[in-house]
């Protein structure tokens, strides 16, 4: 059914249709960036703002960031008329339709952290005009798009003496992110969108906006909708992969592998998905999605105590794998204290550079913790850099022979494809495999190769 918009409503949409609408895009990390790319190529004008000057400056020399997408990406937006990046977040208002794309940690105590929303929400306040739809893409507990940003961003836009009416004058909806940097089978113009409004005018003119650059746009009956369908997908993987994690603690207490579980149980054609154990979560969605939706059911009355029992066993995963890696040394009559360990992998999945929330850095610090020396190799992370919870300051060490025999253990935390097993399997004095990449040189290394 056709939704009754108003002259405002029917003005924007007109715009967004023509490819006349100019989107803002405030966060060109690892959503926003692929994001503006994808709604770019559909015809519309863009117009990026991040606070890192690094990006803007790296995006003018057609050199990308994001290693995994390439550099054409980014050449294709610098050599555009119709792409622009700035700093400059008083441009704000040139932008008929404002995408948010910041991050959503946890705080210190595993609270949801949406300071960054709420900064950017009086950052678009300070400009807001009528006639612009605002979109929310960052993941957090339902209610924070109604509640939380378009309220912070009236405020702002009322100190200004502005008087303006969501789903009257400005409009507000919620558009889950879904990327998954690395992922060969999709892209952001071919990963359904799901769409939820404020109102039935909102996701109207942010389906439109989608549609421009996505192929399949799937509307829902509110922004609500779409937050929790966003913590849904992320909870199902972070309890299944905790169910997996703790197979894997049982079965090897059993010396029984669980990778051959794991594939044995694949064939199953139908009741069965796969999911694999590893040394802990990584990435920007699923060690930190289910704490904001724990958080937010304290406050009406509910524990959420089957996904808590999930995040417990997945956070206590690097524990599992250092004292898996002290066993095994001791095994070799060796103590974690004075020895030298390489971690093979620093970016929290294989094949890309991403390095957020990964258990690396953690076994890193538990290691050193117990005394030892660590190093590690990663050939997609040259060196680490200052996060929100670890500042290593180390550089990627080179995999060669001679550097191998000279640790007293490999742990295998990130099992990149371009990384020579092989020589780490003829030259390991001890070898804890937490990710299978040794299954093949198995028999050669015998009680060299631990799985943890």
């Amino acid at each position: 059914m056709p939704v009754d918009l108003n002259k405002t409503a029917s003005e924007l949409l007109s715009r967004i249709e023509r490819c006349e609408a100019k989107i803002g895009v405030i966060g060109l990390g690892y959503v926003g960036l692929p994001l503006a790319h994808a709604l770019h190529q559909g015809g519309l004008p863009v117009l990026g703002f991040d606070i890192d000057q690094g990006k803007i400056e790296a995006i003018a020399a057609g050199r990308n960031y994001l290693v995994h997408l390439g550099n054409e990406l980014v050449t294709t937006l610098r050599d555009s008329k119709r792409f622009e990046a700035t700093t400059d977040f008083s441009r704000l208002g040139e932008a008929d339709v404002i995408i948010v794309c910041v991050p959503t940690p946890l705080g210190r105590h595993w609270e949801p952290d949406i300071s960054y929303i709420l900064e950017t929400a009086k950052a678009i306040g300070r400009t807001l005009r009528a006639g612009q739809l605002v979109i929310l893409e960052s993941t957090t507990y339902p209610r924070t798009t109604r509640d939380d940003m378009m309220p912070a961003i009236m405020a702002a836009a009322g100190e200004r003496g502005q008087s303006l009416e969501i789903g009257r004058d400005v409009f507000g909806a919620f558009s889950p992110e879904r990327e998954d940097p690395g992922r060969k089978s999709h892209s952001t113009s071919t990963i359904p969108k799901l769409v939820g409004g404020l109102d039935e005018a909102s996701t109207e003119l942010a389906c439109a906006v989608y549609r421009k650059g996505v192929t399949t746009v799937v509307p829902v009956a509110s922004a609500e909708i779409a937050e929790s369908a966003k913590l849904l997908e992320n909870i199902f993987r972070a309890v299944n992969i905790a169910l997996v994690n703790e197979m894997k603690v049982v079965l090897d207490a059993m010396g029984i592998d669980v990778w051959e579980v794991v594939r044995a149980a694949s064939t199953k054609p139908f009741g069965f998905m796969p999911f694999y154990p590893g040394p802990g979560l990584g990435g920007h969605c699923i060690p930190i999605d289910p704490f904001y939706l724990t958080w937010k059911a304290r406050e009406y009355g509910h524990s959420t105590r089957f996904i808590e029992l999930a995040g417990e066993i997945n956070t206590s995963m690097p524990h599992y794998v250092v004292d898996r890696t002290v066993r095994a040394l001791n095994g070799h009559a060796k103590a974690m204290k004075g020895s030298r360990i390489l971690i093979v992998g620093l970016a929290y999945k294989a094949d890309i550079d991403d390095v957020r929330e990964s258990p690396s850095f953690e076994l890193i610090e538990m290691c050193r913790h117990h005394g030892a020396h660590v190093d590690y190799f990663d050939p997609l992370v040259p060196a680490t850099w200052a996060g929100r919870k670890h500042d290593l300051k180390m550089q990627s060490v080179k995999l060669d022979a001679a550097t191998v025999a000279s640790y007293d253990c490999v742990l295998i935390s990130t099992a990149h494809s371009n990384v020579d097993y092989g020589l780490i399997a003829r030259g390991a004095k001890l070898v804890i495999d937490t990710r299978d990449a040794m299954r093949s040189f198995e028999k050669e290394m015998g009680e060299r190769l631990v799985r943890a």
